[in-house]
Protein backbone atom coordinates (compact mmCIF):
# COMPACT_ATOMS: atom_id res chain seq x y z
CA UNK A 1 0.00 0.00 0.00
CA UNK A 2 2.96 2.41 0.92
CA UNK A 3 4.41 2.05 -2.62
CA UNK A 4 1.27 2.45 -4.25
CA UNK A 5 0.74 5.78 -2.32
CA UNK A 6 4.19 6.85 -2.91
CA UNK A 7 4.01 6.28 -6.59
CA UNK A 8 0.98 8.51 -6.79
CA UNK A 9 2.68 10.93 -5.26
CA UNK A 10 5.82 10.93 -7.83
CA UNK A 11 3.58 10.81 -9.88
CA UNK A 12 1.25 14.26 -8.83
CA UNK A 13 3.95 15.51 -7.78
CA UNK A 14 5.12 15.41 -11.87
CA UNK A 15 2.17 16.49 -13.07
CA UNK A 16 2.21 19.81 -10.94
CA UNK A 17 5.74 20.44 -11.80
CA UNK A 18 4.94 19.61 -15.41
CA UNK A 19 2.68 22.72 -15.26
CA UNK A 20 4.93 25.32 -13.15
CA UNK A 21 7.59 23.93 -16.10
CA UNK A 22 5.14 25.40 -18.69
CA UNK A 23 4.52 28.76 -17.19
CA UNK A 24 7.69 29.57 -16.92
CA UNK A 25 8.87 28.36 -20.02
CA UNK A 26 6.56 30.58 -21.54
CA UNK A 27 6.76 33.48 -18.96
CA UNK A 28 10.73 33.19 -20.08
CA UNK A 29 11.42 31.66 -22.87
CA UNK A 30 14.97 32.76 -23.20
CA UNK A 31 17.53 32.12 -21.08
CA UNK A 32 17.92 33.98 -18.02
CA UNK A 33 20.90 34.97 -15.49
CA UNK A 34 23.50 31.95 -15.47
CA UNK A 35 21.10 30.39 -18.03
CA UNK A 36 22.89 32.52 -20.34
CA UNK A 37 26.29 30.66 -20.08
CA UNK A 38 24.86 26.93 -19.59
CA UNK A 39 22.65 26.79 -22.13
CA UNK A 40 24.55 28.29 -25.42
CA UNK A 41 27.37 25.94 -24.21
CA UNK A 42 24.79 22.93 -23.80
CA UNK A 43 23.93 23.53 -27.33
CA UNK A 44 27.50 23.07 -28.65
CA UNK A 45 27.58 19.90 -26.90
CA UNK A 46 24.48 19.41 -28.90
CA UNK A 47 25.88 19.98 -32.55
CA UNK A 48 28.94 18.00 -31.14
CA UNK A 49 31.16 21.32 -30.71
CA UNK A 50 33.08 19.75 -27.53
CA UNK A 51 35.97 21.75 -27.81
CA UNK A 52 34.38 24.94 -27.81
CA UNK A 53 34.26 26.20 -23.87
CA UNK A 54 32.93 29.33 -22.15
CA UNK A 55 35.85 30.93 -20.08
CA UNK A 56 32.97 32.40 -17.86
CA UNK A 57 31.99 29.31 -17.25
CA UNK A 58 33.16 27.96 -13.45
CA UNK A 59 31.95 24.08 -12.94
CA UNK A 60 32.50 20.67 -15.04
CA UNK A 61 30.65 19.57 -17.98
CA UNK A 62 28.87 16.93 -16.19
CA UNK A 63 25.24 18.80 -17.22
CA UNK A 64 25.81 19.32 -20.64
CA UNK A 65 27.13 15.83 -20.75
CA UNK A 66 24.17 14.19 -19.68
CA UNK A 67 21.97 16.88 -21.27
CA UNK A 68 23.20 15.80 -24.49
CA UNK A 69 23.33 12.13 -23.48
CA UNK A 70 19.11 12.62 -23.17
CA UNK A 71 18.32 14.42 -25.55
CA UNK A 72 20.53 13.46 -28.25
CA UNK A 73 19.01 9.61 -28.66
CA UNK A 74 15.56 11.55 -28.42
CA UNK A 75 16.09 13.51 -31.82
CA UNK A 76 17.21 10.05 -33.28
CA UNK A 77 14.35 7.92 -32.10
CA UNK A 78 11.63 11.16 -32.65
CA UNK A 79 13.47 12.82 -35.56
CA UNK A 80 13.47 16.17 -34.10
CA UNK A 81 15.73 18.57 -35.48
CA UNK A 82 18.32 20.00 -32.92
CA UNK A 83 16.58 23.31 -32.74
CA UNK A 84 13.86 21.53 -31.22
CA UNK A 85 15.71 19.21 -28.73
CA UNK A 86 18.39 21.20 -27.94
CA UNK A 87 15.87 24.44 -27.36
CA UNK A 88 16.32 26.26 -23.64
CA UNK A 89 12.88 24.55 -22.58
CA UNK A 90 14.35 21.02 -23.12
CA UNK A 91 17.25 21.57 -21.51
CA UNK A 92 15.32 22.80 -18.57
CA UNK A 93 13.44 19.93 -18.63
CA UNK A 94 15.90 17.83 -17.92
CA UNK A 95 16.18 19.45 -14.26
CA UNK A 96 12.32 18.48 -14.45
CA UNK A 97 13.70 14.67 -14.54
CA UNK A 98 16.49 15.37 -11.99
CA UNK A 99 13.13 16.83 -9.60
CA UNK A 100 11.58 13.57 -9.58
CA UNK A 101 14.60 11.84 -9.21
CA UNK A 102 15.33 13.14 -6.18
CA UNK A 103 11.67 13.12 -4.56
CA UNK A 104 12.21 9.07 -5.07
CA UNK A 105 16.00 9.20 -3.47
CA UNK A 106 14.93 11.29 -0.30
CA UNK A 107 12.04 8.84 0.00
CA UNK A 108 14.57 5.60 -0.11
CA UNK A 109 17.12 7.61 2.26
CA UNK A 110 14.72 8.44 4.70
CA UNK A 111 13.37 4.41 4.92
CA UNK A 112 16.74 3.69 5.04
CA UNK A 113 17.63 5.71 7.88
CA UNK A 114 15.10 5.26 9.66
CA UNK A 115 14.65 1.70 9.07
CA UNK A 116 15.00 0.79 12.72
CA UNK A 117 12.88 3.42 13.75
CA UNK A 118 9.66 1.59 14.25
CA UNK A 119 7.56 4.46 15.38
CA UNK A 120 7.90 6.03 11.81
CA UNK A 121 4.66 5.90 9.80
CA UNK A 122 3.96 5.45 6.22
CA UNK A 123 3.00 9.07 5.80
CA UNK A 124 5.36 10.73 7.84
CA UNK A 125 8.28 8.97 5.13
CA UNK A 126 6.03 10.32 1.93
CA UNK A 127 5.06 13.21 3.45
CA UNK A 128 8.42 13.89 4.48
CA UNK A 129 10.08 13.28 1.11
CA UNK A 130 8.02 14.75 -0.71
CA UNK A 131 8.51 17.70 1.89
CA UNK A 132 12.19 17.71 1.26
CA UNK A 133 11.57 17.40 -2.51
CA UNK A 134 9.43 20.94 -2.26
CA UNK A 135 12.58 22.58 -0.17
CA UNK A 136 12.36 26.03 -1.97
CA UNK A 137 16.57 26.35 -2.65
CA UNK A 138 16.55 22.81 -5.04
CA UNK A 139 12.34 23.21 -6.02
CA UNK A 140 12.82 26.68 -7.94
CA UNK A 141 15.88 26.03 -9.54
CA UNK A 142 13.99 22.56 -10.79
CA UNK A 143 12.55 24.75 -13.63
CA UNK A 144 15.62 26.26 -14.78
CA UNK A 145 18.90 24.86 -16.83
CA UNK A 146 21.30 25.32 -13.72
CA UNK A 147 23.41 22.60 -11.97
CA UNK A 148 21.78 22.29 -8.45
CA UNK A 149 19.16 19.80 -9.01
CA UNK A 150 21.98 17.07 -11.12
CA UNK A 151 23.84 18.38 -8.92
CA UNK A 152 21.89 17.00 -5.70
CA UNK A 153 20.27 14.09 -7.64
CA UNK A 154 24.31 12.36 -7.73
CA UNK A 155 25.28 13.47 -3.75
CA UNK A 156 21.68 11.96 -2.69
CA UNK A 157 22.27 8.76 -5.16
CA UNK A 158 25.63 8.44 -3.61
CA UNK A 159 24.81 8.68 0.07
CA UNK A 160 22.53 6.61 -0.63
CA UNK A 161 24.49 3.62 -1.93
CA UNK A 162 27.08 4.35 1.20
CA UNK A 163 24.56 3.71 3.37
CA UNK A 164 23.92 0.47 1.54
CA UNK A 165 27.65 -0.52 1.75
CA UNK A 166 28.13 -0.27 -2.38
CA UNK A 167 31.26 1.84 -1.99
CA UNK A 168 32.36 1.34 -6.03
CA UNK A 169 28.86 2.30 -7.05
CA UNK A 170 28.68 5.48 -4.39
CA UNK A 171 31.98 6.36 -6.13
CA UNK A 172 31.52 6.08 -9.46
CA UNK A 173 27.63 8.02 -8.53
CA UNK A 174 30.31 10.63 -6.82
CA UNK A 175 32.94 10.85 -9.84
CA UNK A 176 29.40 12.35 -11.67
CA UNK A 177 28.51 14.45 -8.85
CA UNK A 178 31.90 16.13 -9.12
CA UNK A 179 31.38 16.66 -12.80
CA UNK A 180 28.44 18.75 -12.20
CA UNK A 181 29.99 20.70 -9.35
CA UNK A 182 33.65 20.35 -8.43
CA UNK A 183 32.88 21.42 -4.60
CA UNK A 184 30.86 18.21 -4.44
CA UNK A 185 34.03 16.35 -3.34
CA UNK A 186 33.41 17.52 0.04
CA UNK A 187 30.39 14.98 0.13
CA UNK A 188 32.10 11.97 -1.32
CA UNK A 189 34.27 12.60 1.39
CA UNK A 190 31.55 12.84 3.74
CA UNK A 191 30.61 9.40 2.57
CA UNK A 192 34.09 8.22 3.08
CA UNK A 193 33.34 9.43 7.16
CA UNK A 194 29.98 8.29 7.62
CA UNK A 195 31.88 4.56 6.76
CA UNK A 196 35.22 5.42 9.34
CA UNK A 197 32.42 6.99 11.68
CA UNK A 198 30.59 3.68 11.58
CA UNK A 199 33.58 1.35 12.29
CA UNK A 200 35.05 4.35 15.00
CA UNK A 201 31.68 3.71 16.90
CA UNK A 202 31.48 -0.01 17.15
CA UNK A 203 35.24 -0.20 18.13
CA UNK A 204 34.28 2.74 20.76
CA UNK A 205 31.02 1.17 21.77
CA UNK A 206 33.15 -2.30 22.37
CA UNK A 207 35.79 -0.25 24.21
CA UNK A 208 33.00 0.92 26.94
CA UNK A 209 31.71 -2.70 27.20
CA UNK A 210 35.30 -3.91 27.71
CA UNK A 211 35.37 -1.02 30.62
CA UNK A 212 32.38 -1.86 31.98
CA UNK A 213 30.71 1.24 31.16
CA UNK A 214 27.74 1.95 30.06
CA UNK A 215 27.66 5.34 28.11
CA UNK A 216 27.19 5.58 24.47
CA UNK A 217 28.87 6.92 21.60
CA UNK A 218 26.92 10.01 22.02
CA UNK A 219 27.66 13.90 22.42
CA UNK A 220 30.64 14.09 25.80
CA UNK A 221 29.71 16.98 28.18
CA UNK A 222 32.65 16.55 30.37
CA UNK A 223 36.20 17.36 29.77
CA UNK A 224 36.96 14.12 31.19
CA UNK A 225 35.28 12.44 28.60
CA UNK A 226 36.44 14.39 25.82
CA UNK A 227 39.87 13.84 26.81
CA UNK A 228 38.65 10.25 26.90
CA UNK A 229 37.56 10.02 23.41
CA UNK A 230 40.30 11.94 22.29
CA UNK A 231 42.78 9.14 23.98
CA UNK A 232 40.35 6.64 21.78
CA UNK A 233 40.97 8.23 18.54
CA UNK A 234 44.67 8.62 18.68
CA UNK A 235 45.30 4.81 19.72
CA UNK A 236 42.90 3.66 17.04
CA UNK A 237 44.51 5.40 14.12
CA UNK A 238 47.76 4.93 15.48
CA UNK A 239 46.80 1.32 14.89
CA UNK A 240 48.01 -0.40 11.79
CA UNK A 241 45.53 -3.01 11.80
CA UNK A 242 42.63 -0.15 12.48
CA UNK A 243 43.80 1.65 9.38
CA UNK A 244 44.32 -1.07 6.84
CA UNK A 245 40.70 -2.01 8.01
CA UNK A 246 39.69 1.73 6.95
CA UNK A 247 41.64 1.87 4.13
CA UNK A 248 39.73 -1.58 2.24
CA UNK A 249 36.42 -0.24 3.37
CA UNK A 250 37.17 3.72 2.00
CA UNK A 251 39.83 3.06 -1.18
CA UNK A 252 37.10 4.19 -4.25
CA UNK A 253 36.36 7.97 -2.55
CA UNK A 254 40.26 7.40 -1.59
CA UNK A 255 40.93 7.07 -5.39
CA UNK A 256 38.46 10.43 -6.15
CA UNK A 257 39.93 12.32 -3.58
CA UNK A 258 43.17 11.85 -5.08
CA UNK A 259 42.19 12.37 -8.69
CA UNK A 260 40.72 16.08 -6.82
CA UNK A 261 44.34 16.41 -6.05
CA UNK A 262 45.93 15.60 -9.45
CA UNK A 263 43.37 18.40 -10.75
CA UNK A 264 43.76 21.13 -8.13
CA UNK A 265 47.91 20.41 -9.67
CA UNK A 266 46.60 20.65 -12.82
CA UNK A 267 44.23 22.81 -13.13
CA UNK A 268 45.72 25.49 -10.88
CA UNK A 269 42.53 25.94 -8.35
CA UNK A 270 39.01 24.05 -7.94
CA UNK A 271 37.54 26.74 -10.28
CA UNK A 272 37.61 25.92 -14.10
CA UNK A 273 37.02 29.60 -16.50
CA UNK A 274 36.70 32.75 -14.94
CA UNK A 275 38.12 32.71 -11.63
CA UNK A 276 38.25 36.59 -10.55
CA UNK A 277 34.90 36.13 -8.90
CA UNK A 278 35.24 33.16 -7.01
CA UNK A 279 38.48 33.50 -4.38
CA UNK A 280 38.64 31.30 -1.81
CA UNK A 281 38.57 32.96 1.56
CA UNK A 282 37.92 32.56 5.36
CA UNK A 283 34.31 33.72 5.40
CA UNK A 284 33.74 31.86 9.07
CA UNK A 285 29.88 34.15 9.36
CA UNK A 286 29.09 31.64 6.59
CA UNK A 287 28.32 28.93 9.34
CA UNK A 288 26.26 30.94 11.09
CA UNK A 289 24.56 32.27 8.31
CA UNK A 290 23.80 28.76 6.83
CA UNK A 291 22.63 27.90 11.14
CA UNK A 292 20.20 31.01 10.64
CA UNK A 293 19.33 29.45 7.35
CA UNK A 294 18.59 26.25 8.88
CA UNK A 295 16.78 27.39 12.18
CA UNK A 296 14.35 29.35 9.49
CA UNK A 297 13.57 26.64 7.01
CA UNK A 298 13.08 24.12 9.89
CA UNK A 299 11.22 26.31 12.54
CA UNK A 300 8.58 23.48 12.96
CA UNK A 301 10.96 20.91 14.33
CA UNK A 302 13.43 23.60 15.85
CA UNK A 303 11.55 26.26 17.46
CA UNK A 304 9.20 25.81 20.38
CA UNK A 305 8.59 27.37 24.09
CA UNK A 306 10.59 24.18 25.09
CA UNK A 307 13.12 24.28 22.92
CA UNK A 308 13.68 27.91 24.06
CA UNK A 309 13.32 26.80 27.41
CA UNK A 310 15.68 24.15 27.38
CA UNK A 311 18.51 26.72 25.58
CA UNK A 312 18.24 29.42 28.19
CA UNK A 313 18.44 26.36 30.99
CA UNK A 314 21.61 25.47 29.18
CA UNK A 315 22.91 28.84 29.33
CA UNK A 316 22.55 29.28 32.55
CA UNK A 317 24.18 26.10 33.06
CA UNK A 318 27.07 26.54 30.91
CA UNK A 319 27.34 30.49 31.59
CA UNK A 320 31.11 30.85 30.67
CA UNK A 321 30.66 27.85 27.91
CA UNK A 322 28.24 30.46 26.20
CA UNK A 323 30.28 33.68 27.27
CA UNK A 324 33.21 31.81 25.40
CA UNK A 325 31.91 30.69 22.36
CA UNK A 326 30.19 34.80 22.02
CA UNK A 327 33.53 35.91 22.38
CA UNK A 328 34.83 33.95 19.36
CA UNK A 329 31.97 34.33 17.38
CA UNK A 330 32.21 38.56 17.56
CA UNK A 331 36.01 38.03 16.68
CA UNK A 332 35.11 35.69 13.94
CA UNK A 333 32.55 38.04 12.64
CA UNK A 334 34.93 41.27 13.05
CA UNK A 335 37.58 40.11 11.61
CA UNK A 336 36.45 36.86 8.58
CA UNK A 337 32.97 38.94 7.26
CA UNK A 338 32.95 39.05 3.77
CA UNK A 339 31.08 41.06 0.99
CA UNK A 340 31.12 39.97 -2.26
CA UNK A 341 30.79 42.61 -5.04
CA UNK A 342 27.98 40.38 -6.68
CA UNK A 343 26.17 40.46 -3.20
CA UNK A 344 25.53 44.05 -3.37
CA UNK A 345 25.15 44.77 -7.12
CA UNK A 346 22.99 42.43 -8.38
CA UNK A 347 19.29 43.28 -7.25
CA UNK A 348 17.61 40.47 -8.72
CA UNK A 349 18.66 38.06 -5.98
CA UNK A 350 16.88 38.04 -2.47
CA UNK A 351 20.18 37.92 -0.35
CA UNK A 352 20.70 41.63 -1.81
CA UNK A 353 17.63 42.54 0.09
CA UNK A 354 18.24 40.51 3.14
CA UNK A 355 21.92 41.99 3.26
CA UNK A 356 20.86 45.77 2.64
CA UNK A 357 17.99 45.79 4.66
CA UNK A 358 19.33 43.66 7.69
CA UNK A 359 23.24 43.84 7.36
CA UNK A 360 23.58 47.47 5.86
CA UNK A 361 20.70 49.02 8.07
CA UNK A 362 23.95 49.37 11.35
CA UNK A 363 27.24 48.63 11.58
CA UNK A 364 26.67 46.90 14.46
CA UNK A 365 24.17 44.78 13.61
CA UNK A 366 25.92 41.69 12.70
CA UNK A 367 27.57 41.99 15.93
CA UNK A 368 23.71 41.59 17.63
CA UNK A 369 22.72 38.81 15.82
CA UNK A 370 25.03 37.05 17.52
CA UNK A 371 23.13 35.44 20.67
CA UNK A 372 20.33 34.31 17.74
CA UNK A 373 23.30 32.61 15.99
CA UNK A 374 24.22 30.49 19.01
CA UNK A 375 20.36 30.13 19.56
CA UNK A 376 20.60 28.50 15.95
CA UNK A 377 23.73 26.85 16.33
CA UNK A 378 22.36 25.22 19.53
CA UNK A 379 19.15 24.04 18.00
CA UNK A 380 21.03 22.53 15.21
CA UNK A 381 23.50 20.85 17.59
CA UNK A 382 20.68 19.41 19.69
CA UNK A 383 18.38 17.96 16.26
CA UNK A 384 21.66 15.53 15.59
CA UNK A 385 23.08 14.74 19.14
CA UNK A 386 21.14 11.24 18.57
CA UNK A 387 23.92 10.56 15.77
CA UNK A 388 27.46 9.09 17.03
CA UNK A 389 29.93 11.95 18.12
CA UNK A 390 32.05 10.64 15.20
CA UNK A 391 29.49 10.75 12.33
CA UNK A 392 28.77 14.55 13.91
CA UNK A 393 32.62 15.15 13.57
CA UNK A 394 32.07 14.32 9.64
CA UNK A 395 29.22 16.25 8.91
CA UNK A 396 30.41 19.34 10.91
CA UNK A 397 33.76 18.86 8.96
CA UNK A 398 32.82 18.56 5.57
CA UNK A 399 29.74 21.30 6.32
CA UNK A 400 32.42 24.06 7.56
CA UNK A 401 34.49 23.11 4.32
CA UNK A 402 31.84 23.58 2.02
CA UNK A 403 30.45 27.09 3.54
CA UNK A 404 33.58 28.75 5.25
CA UNK A 405 35.91 28.81 1.98
CA UNK A 406 32.92 31.14 -0.10
CA UNK A 407 33.14 34.40 -0.06
CA UNK A 408 29.76 35.25 -2.19
CA UNK A 409 26.42 34.46 0.58
CA UNK A 410 24.58 32.57 -1.73
CA UNK A 411 22.05 30.30 -0.48
CA UNK A 412 22.22 27.28 -2.89
CA UNK A 413 25.84 26.65 -1.03
CA UNK A 414 22.72 25.43 1.65
CA UNK A 415 21.00 23.24 -0.44
CA UNK A 416 23.17 19.86 0.24
CA UNK A 417 24.15 20.13 3.59
CA UNK A 418 20.64 20.98 4.70
CA UNK A 419 19.04 17.81 3.24
CA UNK A 420 21.63 15.47 4.52
CA UNK A 421 21.07 17.45 8.15
CA UNK A 422 17.44 16.93 7.50
CA UNK A 423 17.12 13.52 6.54
CA UNK A 424 19.22 12.59 10.12
CA UNK A 425 17.54 13.99 12.62
CA UNK A 426 14.73 11.91 14.41
CA UNK A 427 11.71 12.01 12.05
CA UNK A 428 9.42 14.62 13.59
CA UNK A 429 5.83 14.14 13.87
CA UNK A 430 3.21 14.58 11.46
CA UNK A 431 1.88 17.76 12.50
CA UNK A 432 5.38 19.05 12.15
CA UNK A 433 6.11 17.70 8.96
CA UNK A 434 2.73 19.01 7.21
CA UNK A 435 3.46 22.65 9.00
CA UNK A 436 6.64 22.22 7.09
CA UNK A 437 5.54 21.01 3.79
CA UNK A 438 2.74 24.12 4.32
CA UNK A 439 5.82 26.51 4.83
CA UNK A 440 8.10 25.46 1.86
CA UNK A 441 4.91 25.35 -0.70
CA UNK A 442 3.69 29.08 1.10
CA UNK A 443 7.55 29.90 0.12
CA UNK A 444 7.62 28.61 -3.40
CA UNK A 445 4.28 29.99 -4.41
CA UNK A 446 5.36 33.40 -3.23
CA UNK A 447 8.67 32.79 -5.22
CA UNK A 448 7.41 32.00 -8.24
CA UNK A 449 4.66 35.09 -8.00
CA UNK A 450 7.32 37.27 -7.78
CA UNK A 451 9.19 35.67 -10.82
CA UNK A 452 6.40 36.38 -12.68
CA UNK A 453 4.87 39.13 -11.46
CA UNK A 454 7.09 41.41 -10.16
CA UNK A 455 9.56 42.13 -12.96
CA UNK A 456 11.84 45.31 -13.47
CA UNK A 457 13.79 46.61 -16.17
CA UNK A 458 17.74 47.63 -15.50
CA UNK A 459 18.77 51.30 -17.40
CA UNK A 460 21.34 49.02 -19.50
CA UNK A 461 19.74 46.41 -20.51
CA UNK A 462 16.33 46.14 -22.50
CA UNK A 463 15.37 42.67 -21.42
CA UNK A 464 12.83 42.01 -18.41
CA UNK A 465 14.71 41.00 -15.13
CA UNK A 466 13.24 38.53 -12.36
CA UNK A 467 13.64 38.72 -8.46
CA UNK A 468 14.79 34.57 -8.05
CA UNK A 469 16.93 33.11 -4.71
Amino acid sequence: MERFVFSAVVSSNFLAASVIFAVISRAQRGPYMDEEFHVPQAQRFCSGSFSEWDPMITTLPGLYLVSTGIIKPVSWLLGWTEAVVCSTAMLRFINLLFNTGNLYLLYVLLCRIHQKDKATTAFQRIVSALTLASFPLLYFFSFLYYTDAGSTFFILFTYLMCLYESHKIAACLGFCAFMFRQTNIIWIIFCAGHVVAQKLTEAWKTDLVKKKDERTACIPDLTEETKKLGRFLLDYVLSLKNLKVLILLTWPYIILVVGFLLFLCLNGGIVVGDRTNHEISLNFPQLYYFFSFTLAFSASHLISSQKINSFLHSVKKHALLYIGFGIVSLLLIWKFTYVHKFLVADNRHYTFYIWKNIFQRHEMIKYVLVPAYIFAAWTFVEALKYKSIFWILAYFFCLAAATIPQQLLEFRYFIVPYLIYRLNIPMPSSVKIIAELALYCLVNVLTLYCFFNKTFLWPDRKDIQRFMW
